[in-house]
């Protein structure tokens, strides 16, 4: 038994759901908290593409600025289907906390309205300074905005409070959805 967090090892877990303002709260706390992810594209044989990378979000939609040329680029132009991953720094499962964004990609190109906005969003400066690069001007790549169509938020803390530790958002719903879990 846990001494410290002895609500961790309540089975079944709690299962129920949290009011879709206040999940949807805690989605954008975690997509502000970090802005490194890992994106899940399918490659053109079906396996699966992994890969880390810095990320922005407006709400919920988030960009990224992918390398030209790169295996996630072609695989998003092929296969919009996209999945991106993003936690906070887990010290144990007393503080897990963080967010499975699953949507569709789209690959915005220079000039255009939609990438004048995420250019706008996107912290690029950063991102060019770190890497040497001119401060001047923004980078000239195609972005890349995901528009998420379903969320599944994780935080074990939330069984403290009687909560399901997974709680799903999805694009329209008025209601939150949860994954049940423990021995249910």
């Amino acid at each position: 038994m846990s001494v410290a967090h002895p609500w961790l090892e309540q089975e079944p877990w709690p299962t129920q759901k949290m009011p879709i303002d206040m999940l949807e709260k805690r989605i954008e706390r975690v997509l502000t908290m970090t802005n490194i992810g890992y994106l899940g594209t399918v490659k053109k044989d079906g396996s699966p593409i992994v890969s880390p990378l810095e990320f922005y979000n407006d709400g919920f939609e988030l960009y990224i600025f992918p390398q030209p040329k790169s295996p996630k680029a072609y695989a998003i132009k092929r296969d919009p289907r996209v999945a991106i991953a993003m936690a906070n720094p887990m010290a144990g499962w007393a503080c897990v906390m963080g967010c499975q964004v699953f949507g569709r990609a789209t690959l915005l190109d220079v000039g255009t309205p939609e990438w004048e906005h995420g250019m706008k969003v996107f912290k690029w400066a950063a991102s060019s300074s770190e890497l040497g690069r001119a401060l001047d001007e923004a980078p000239q790549g195609q972005l890349c905005r995901i528009i998420p169509d379903r969320i599944v938020y994780t935080e074990h803390l939330m069984r403290k409070e009687g909560y399901a530790p997974r709680q799903i958002w999805m694009s329209g719903a008025t209601e939150t959805q949860v994954v049940p879990g423990g021995n249910v």
